[in-house]
């Protein structure tokens, strides 16, 4: 699963523009994270639910990907 987040981070977002500092790359990954992808992006092993979705989901109702 973190193999296909990082793929996912560099393909999207790290290889989009050059960073010239670390605050701007690290400001980057932040908005990233917490304005799309947790949010918004589905993960078969979650369901089909967004991160931000399945922490609000009853854990007795879910079903997973094996």
């Amino acid at each position: 699963m973190m193999e296909s987040f990082w793929s996912g981070m560099q393909i999207e977002l790290l290889d989009s523009q050059p960073w010239a500092t670390r605050r701007q790359l690290g400001t980057a990954m932040f908005s990233w994270i917490e304005a799309w992808y947790n949010p918004r992006r589905r993960h078969s092993s979650l369901g089909y639910h967004s991160p931000a979705d399945y922490e609000k989901i009853d854990p007795t109702t879910v079903t997973l990907a094996a």
